[in-house]
């Protein structure tokens, strides 16, 4: 009965890193929309559609999961996380999110010095960061003050807040002619 339970959960795992790698594959080997733009082709080609990349870097998984999953089910999001702040620059990179969300206190790398990171990488400067924290209120987040010079919301989040944060944050996307 054991080793049932074993071959059962080590099938689970093995279906889970399949949908974890073609995850990854995705993300790493489809075009984004504006590189589809400069290529004259239309927005769905290569299965593009609307979805707007963010990145969630925050060490906690289970509320970084939930975020996730409620900003997906809006269809308007693509959402990868990263729980290793070391390895936050890295998946920034990869990914090229529209938008990161940034939390500020982690264990190996504190969200500051990330965003300096990020902010400093040529290729990943425009990128707007908000920062979440436990560290505010919500009502010291609405003041309208900045971390670093980037916005930042109060944990715990409201999902509604975060998407009009989001929102009123992402770049504007080219229109296509025709």
């Amino acid at each position: 009965m054991v080793r049932d339970l074993a071959d059962e959960l080590a099938s689970q795992q093995a279906t889970l890193s399949e949908k974890l790698m073609n995850k990854i594959i995705e993300v790493d080997f489809l075009p984004r929309e504006s590189e589809a733009f400069e290529l004259g082709l239309p927005p769905t080609a290569f299965g593009i559609n609307d979805a707007r990349r963010l990145l969630i870097v925050d060490n906690d998984t289970d509320s970084t999961h939930l975020v996730k999953v409620l900003l997906e089910k809006t269809g308007q999001y693509l959402v990868l996380e990263e729980h290793n702040g070391a390895r936050a620059h890295l998946s920034a990179r990869n990914f090229r999110p529209d938008l990161i969300l940034l939390d500020v206190v982690m264990p190996e790398r504190d969200g500051g010095e990330i965003a300096a990171q990020i902010q400093a990488d040529p290729e990943l400067h425009g990128t707007p960061i908000i920062f979440l924290t436990a560290l505010v209120t919500r009502e010291e987040a609405r003041t309208g003050l900045h971390i670093d010079g980037h916005p930042f919301l109060a944990k715990p989040i409201n999902i509604q807040e975060l998407i009009n944060a989001i929102e009123g944050h992402l770049p504007m996307r080219p229109r296509a002619f025709g």
